[in-house]
């Protein structure tokens, strides 16, 4: 561990990516921009449940990017009392996910500061906290939360002579996936793209260099990407049990 990484303060604002059409929630995205479906039985968006979050965990400044519909957006911010001070950006034009973090991390109040960034569409509760402190000790420049999701279809298991042992319903998948939710180091903005993609540019060469970390969710932390009509029904349905 470095000097640098145990100096490194506790980031307190956050980006939050808000642009995307979500095509495959329609026709609840026809009206709002796809952070703006509500989950069903809370009468909250997916956004003021991510804002909510962010603030208990200590995040004091929220910067959203927003693209498709942002009117929308904009006026439920203007109507609820917030948790944290918020602030927007728009895309005049699709700058893509790397894009977008760095037109929108230029409004950071902090910039020699870390920040957190947040996919719109996820839905999750687990440690920013331990996350950060994850990140501090690897004295990486972009840290990523990884989740292990739960495979859609059931699964068969058999024996080595082709014999079926076992149907399991939903296994978790036997691999990790980005879950949308990051932390980085001040020095990590200047080496997004304009335009494009960070996933396909930044983050190779970063991982080549060893300077992005990864933070497994801890097992029992909730998690849930919003995709579907059907995420839509299964989130109502966690949050009922």
């Amino acid at each position: 561990m470095t000097e640098h990484s145990l100096d490194a303060p506790q980031p307190t604002q956050a980006v939050v990516l808000a642009g995307g059409q979500g095509s495959r929630l329609r026709p609840y995205t026809d009206d709002r921009p796809k952070p703006m479906v509500e989950i069903p039985g809370t009468g909250v968006p997916i956004l003021g449940h991510q804002l909510n979050w962010l603030a208990a965990e200590g995040i004091t400044d929220a910067v959203i990017s927003c693209g498709h519909l942002a009117e929308v957006l904009q006026d439920w911010l203007d109507s609820v009392d917030l948790p944290l001070h918020v602030t927007t950006v728009v895309e005049s034009e699709p700058l893509g996910r790397g894009g977008g973090l760095k037109h929108a991390a230029a409004a950071l109040p902090r910039p020699a500061d870390p920040w957190f960034a947040t996919n719109g569409d996820i839905w999750t509760r687990f440690s920013l906290r331990e996350m950060a402190a994850f990140h501090a000790e690897r004295d990486a420049l972009a840290t990523l939360a990884l989740a292990r999701p739960r495979i859609p279809w059931g699964a068969v298991d058999t024996d080595e002579f082709g014999h079926v042992l076992d149907f399991i319903e939903a296994p978790p998948s036997p691999y990790l996936i980005n879950a949308g939710v990051y932390v980085f180091a001040a020095e990590f903005t200047k080496l997004l793209p304009d335009r494009g993609d960070h996933e396909r540019t930044t983050f190779p060469r970063l991982a080549r260099e060893r300077r992005l970390a990864g933070f497994p969710l801890p097992q029992r932390a909730y998690w849930r990407a919003i995709d579907t009509a059907k995420d839509l029904t299964e989130a109502a349905r966690d949050l009922a049990s």
